[in-house]
């Protein structure tokens, strides 16, 4: 054992005489007194009662500091009894998605702007892939980005982030490789609305839809809701008997020799078997744009202001009759025999201007599977002449009407009637023109005219070719100058359409435009009253085909 170092010895043992170790550290000579230890302290003042008062022992205690008081913040969420806040069970917070923004750099590249901490991948690896995306989406939009200039990279964004939500770590570079090699694969678009345009799941998305319509059969069961009423046809100036008064019809089917107004110019003439190129005119549409602030209503044919110019284009003159005793009188209206082979049926029509006035050249049908069963050239009653085949909208030429054109009016009608009876559900858009200009009546009709009705209403009608593109992303009527339109085509899209309103919407809605004057006039021509057709300048200007 090692020997003390007597460091203890001036301390009085604890246990005093009742200590029992032999050699205590401690020391227990009676000389050694209790010793106390000082610890300074600095009493709060206080109040002074008296001057008699007798001073008090300081206690040995060291003045706690006090507390810091609670923030507002703890105050109001915890009370006296509630344990410490780290201690306290809270409810799961929930961390918002990592969602990209549509932030560019100046060379256009879109940046991600996520929350590091809640995507699976780092950001810069994501950004990377961005960035490949969006160079080869620029590659592939090349011809449509002057005009959406911010689509490659909006899409790039986008498809980055489908990749990102059905990918881990492992397979998301592999994804992203893949995606470009099918970007480099698709053809080039040309407009907007080419199918090569949009991300992988807009393709799919339109590759479903177009194989949902593909597969659907249009049934007088599915029809059944679509069809006008006699009241909604009488509305939309279809013509739904035949007045005793007007005769057998087809009294004057020529009007060589008549005066008549010039449907173009507005100038009134005599109409001639062989006209000259006398009347100017603009063929396009006056619309309305708005250049630097200003509104301004220009053709489409040329770009010019309506009004500053008298005519882009020349021609002869030609005129158009609303009147339907008129049009009687020209070739007779007969009503739909019974019978025919198909329950429905898509039917269009193409018209040339004739001494006659404007009469159908060509009609064609479409079956309820868009498979065309009947497309006709229709040769001019006896004594009726071509004055314009206006090719640029018909498609139809000299050539062709010499070539194809073997049946007239009646044996096109006679023909016809061996597939469309009166049981048979006809689709069209804007088929009240069709039927007037085939003389029919027809019971059984359906109008996407009237299912995709034009904001402002009757007569105002949306373009055939505007609700194709709008709702089946496709693009009809571009054959332009020499080409012109194909009424097999017309037929077709007039059928998808329907079916899309069967797929999407059911419901046929409720008449627009219509007010109680209008309402008034088209109940009483169901009563025997010639019913007035639309003028092509009307349905021109609202954009019917």
């Amino acid at each position: 054992m090692f020997s003390s170092l007597g460091l203890f010895q001036s301390l009085p043992c604890p246990e005093g005489t009742h200590c029992k170790r032999h050699n205590c550290l401690f020391s227990h000579s009676p000389h050694v007194s209790q010793a106390c230890v000082s610890v300074p302290y600095d009493p709060p003042p206080q109040p002074v009662a008296s001057t008699s008062a007798s001073s008090s022992t300081v206690p040995a205690k060291r003045h706690a500091p006090a507390s810091p008081a609670p923030s507002v913040t703890s105050r109001s969420h915890a009370g006296p009894s509630e344990p410490p806040r780290k201690l306290q069970k809270v409810g799961t917070v929930r961390r918002p998605v990592a969602v990209p923004t549509a932030a560019h750099t100046p060379s256009g590249v879109p940046v991600l702007s996520v929350n590091a901490a809640q995507s699976k991948l780092p950001i810069a690896t994501r950004q990377t892939m961005i960035k490949s995306l969006y160079d080869h989406f620029v590659v592939l939009y090349d011809a449509v980005l002057p005009t959406h200039p911010s689509l490659a990279a909006d899409h790039a964004l986008r498809q980055e982030q489908e990749i990102y939500n059905r990918t881990t770590k492992l397979t998301y570079r592999n994804a992203v490789i893949t995606s470009i090699a099918t970007l480099k694969a698709r053809p080039p678009p040309t407009s907007v609305n080419h199918p090569s345009i949009g991300t992988a799941d807009d393709l799919k998305a339109r590759a479903a839809a177009k194989h949902a319509l593909s597969e659907l059969r249009l049934t007088p069961a599915n029809l059944a809701s679509l069809i006008l009423t006699r009241d909604e046809l009488t509305l939309w100036n279809y013509l739904v008997e035949v007045p005793e008064e007007w005769g057998p019809g087809s009294k004057s089917p020529s009007a060589v020799g008549s005066r008549m107004q010039c449907e173009r110019c507005r100038t009134p003439y005599v109409v001639r078997a062989n006209p000259e190129d006398e009347c100017t005119y603009h063929w396009g549409k006056p619309l309305f744009t708005t250049v630097n602030g200003e509104r301004t209503r220009t053709y489409t044919c040329c770009s010019r202001i309506a009004g500053d110019s008298a005519g882009c284009t020349r021609g002869p003159h030609v005129f158009y009759e609303s009147d339907v005793a008129a049009l009687h009188a020209r070739h007779a209206f007969t009503h739909s025999a019974p019978g025919g082979a198909l329950d429905v049926a898509a039917l269009d029509c193409e018209m040339v201007y004739t001494t006659g006035g404007f009469r159908v050249a060509r009609v064609s049908v479409v079956d309820a599977r868009g498979k065309e069963v009947f497309d006709e050239i229709i040769k001019m009653d006896e004594g009726v002449e071509i004055i314009d085949y206006v090719t640029r909208f018909s498609g139809l030429t000299a050539e062709i009407y010499a070539s194809r054109a073997v049946l007239p009016l009646a044996g096109v009608r006679e023909a016809l009637g061996a597939l469309v009876g009166a049981d048979t559900i006809l689709l069209g858009h804007a088929l009240d023109n069709d039927l007037r200009a085939l003389r029919m009546v027809h019971p059984q009709c359906v109008d996407t005219a009237m299912l995709f009705a034009h904001p402002r209403g009757w007569p105002y009608r949306r373009a055939l070719r505007d609700l194709t593109k709008e709702y089946l992303s496709r693009s009809i009527q571009t054959g332009g100058g020499t080409v012109g339109h194909s009424s097999v085509e017309d037929s077709v899209a007039t059928l998808d359409l329907v079916k899309w309103f069967v797929l999407n919407r059911k419901t046929k809605p409720t008449m627009v435009g219509i007010g109680p004057k209008d309402v008034g006039s088209a109940k009483a021509s169901a009563s025997g009253t010639p019913v007035i057709g639309v003028r092509p300048s009307v349905v021109k200007e609202a954009g019917v085909s």
